[in-house]
């Protein structure tokens, strides 16, 4: 039988000033977890729409935290079996 696990993601955004901050969070077991940040800038003669922000920091805070999942992975294989010879 199949074992199924449920990982989630936490977001939180802060706005300051023209800048939009998100972190992104993803709890891995009890006790660890992997995080990635991302930040959009909005150009001062741009419209301010708070949405575009929100979606552009939270897409890069994504994608931070794929890279550093995918390192924390990368590590634990060689950890198990030692480093890859290239």
């Amino acid at each position: 039988m199949a074992k199924s696990k449920h990982w989630t993601v936490e977001i939180d955004i802060t706005e300051e000033g023209d800048d939009t901050r998100a972190r992104a969070v993803l709890a891995t077991s009890p006790g660890a977890a992997v995080s990635g940040t991302g930040v959009a800038r909005r150009n001062p003669i741009d419209r301010p729409i708070p949405e575009i922000g929100d979606e552009l920091a939270a897409s890069r805070a994504l994608e931070d935290l794929a890279i550093r999942l995918h390192d924390v992975a990368s590590d634990d294989i060689v950890e198990l079996t030692g480093p890859i010879d290239r």
